[in-house]
């Protein structure tokens, strides 16, 4: 179980086995989105999820 919170929106507990791409995609964002971070440094979306609390933080778009 991890525990997934979304800056600025939502916490959830979700249960994935996978990688951090898996992670993103199981609250509904993709790695051009949003970036996973793990004791505050971020992590490659394809390394496997070897954490217990992420905060996933959304990138910003815009020109």
């Amino acid at each position: 179980m991890v525990t997934v919170e979304v800056v600025g929106s939502d916490t959830h507990e979700i249960d994935v086995d996978g990688t951090y791409a898996d992670l993103l995609d199981a609250v509904g964002l993709g790695p051009h989105e949003a970036t996973v971070l793990v004791d505050g440094r971020p992590v490659p979306e394809d390394r496997a999820i070897d954490a217990e609390h992420v905060r996933v933080l959304r990138l910003i778009k815009g020109g």
